[in-house]
C-alpha cells in the first residue's frame, strides 16, 4: 500500500512545492484568463478545482469573482490553503476517487497534470467519475494533461535543479504505460530524500473513452497554455475540455 501511494507524502511534503510551484505566478493566472475568455465564464459560476494543492489556481479565480471550492488529497496542502479561505472560497481535504457534491458545479478544473498516478485503470476511471458526477447539466470540466508524445521524445533522462539553496537530482525513465521521475534531495549529514513519481501514459484515445463512459462530450483540445491547437509530436500539453452532455 505504501508503494502504491506514493503521492501521498510527495504532495504532502514542502520539497514538492518547492520543486512545482516556486515559480512566477504569471503563467498559471493568464492559463485562467484564457479559459475565461476562450469560454466565456459568467460571473459567479461555481469551480471545482481538483488536487487543489495550497490553492493557486483556486485564490486567483476566487479573487475575479468566482464561486470557488478546491479540494486535495494532501492535509498539508488544505490547511495551507484553508487560510485563504472566504464567502466564496472553501477548502476541502477529499481524496478524488471518491464523489463530492453531485449535479453542483458549472466548470471543474484538473490542472498541471494532476491525474493519471494512481495504480490502477479502476482508480483513474474512478477519479474521473468524480469530476463529471460534480457537474451539472452542460457543465465544463478542463483536464490539463501533458502530451505523451511530446514528453516521450523529449524526455530528459538526468538533471539537477538548484530551487532556493535547495538541489533536486532529478531522473527519468519510461516503460510503455508510465513515465516515471524519481527526485532525489540531499540533506544534513549526507542523507538524502528520495521520492518517484509515476504518470500514465494517456492519449486523446483513453480519456475520450473514460469521458464518454461518464456522458462527457470532448468538445476541443488545446496543445500550451496559451491555448494553441493541439498537435500530437509539437506540443508540450493536451489540455482536454469536455461538456456533461445527459440525453
Amino acid at each position: 500500500m505504501v508503494q502504491r501511494e506514493w503521492f501521498r507524502e510527495w504532495f504532502n511534503s514542502d520539497y514538492y512545492h518547492k520543486l512545482y510551484f516556486e515559480r512566477d505566478e504569471k503563467e498559471a493566472q493568464q492559463f485562467i484568463d484564457q479559459l475565461i475568455h476562450h469560454f466565456d465564464l459568467p460571473a459567479g459560476s461555481r469551480i471545482l478545482d481538483v488536487a487543489c494543492g495550497r490553492g493557486r489556481h483556486s485564490r486567483y479565480l476566487a479573487s475575479l469573482g468566482y464561486d470557488v471550492t478546491g479540494i486535495d488529497i494532501s492535509p498539508e496542502s488544505i490547511k495551507y490553503a484553508k487560510q485563504y479561505e472566504s464567502d466564496n472560497l472553501q477548502f476541502y481535504e477529499h481524496d478524488m476517487r471518491l464523489p463530492f457534491w453531485i449535479n453542483y458545479f458549472d466548470f471543474t478544473f484538473n490542472f498541471f497534470t494532476s491525474f493519471g498516478y494512481f495504480a490502477t485503470l479502476r482508480e483513474n476511471i474512478l477519479a474521473i467519475s468524480t469530476m463529471a458526477k460534480s457537474l451539472r447539466k452542460n457543465g465544463m470540466l478542463v483536464l490539463d494533461y501533458l502530451n505523451v508524445h511530446y514528453v516521450e521524445d523529449r524526455l530528459v533522462p538526468d538533471e539537477i535543479k538548484c530551487v532556493n539553496g535547495t538541489d533536486f537530482e532529478i531522473h527519468r525513465w519510461q516503460d510503455a504505460e508510465h513515465f516515471y521521475k524519481k527526485i532525489d534531495i540531499p540533506e544534513k549529514e549526507n542523507k538524502r530524500k528520495s521520492f518517484t513519481e509515476r504518470i500514465c501514459k494517456f492519449g486523446v484515445g483513453d480519456f475520450n473513452e473514460m469521458l464518454s463512459y461518464h456522458q462527457m462530450q470532448v468538445i476541443e483540445i488545446f496543445g500550451d497554455y496559451k491555448l494553441s491547437s493541439y498537435d500530437t509530436k509539437k506540443t508540450p500539453r493536451m489540455i482536454i475540455a469536455a461538456r456533461k452532455v445527459i440525453k
